[in-house]
């Protein structure tokens, strides 16, 4: 019985503190702040107690990783003659 207990209050714990983070996040895109660092760290929380924010982390790295090359591609172009 404390096994499911104490698995539920985690998970919830968890859910708390990634969805909190997420907000803060999405606050700091729009204020000044690192708010996509804060948005990674919202889901690697809740990644590590749910499958569909694992599901949204990895695409949010690979949507962030094209970005940058994107960037470095464009930055490479301007600065050569």
């Amino acid at each position: 019985m404390w096994d499911v207990s104490y698995r539920v209050a985690k998970r919830i714990v968890v859910f708390v503190i990634g969805v909190t983070l997420l907000i803060v996040g999405v606050c700091l895109i729009v204020l000044p702040g690192p708010g996509l660092l804060v948005l990674f760290l919202g889901l690697t929380v809740l990644a590590g107690e749910f499958v569909w924010a694992r599901h949204w982390l990895e695409r949010l790295k690979d949507t962030t990783k094209k970005a940058g090359e994107t960037a470095r591609r464009w930055w490479w172009k301007r600065k050569s003659p």
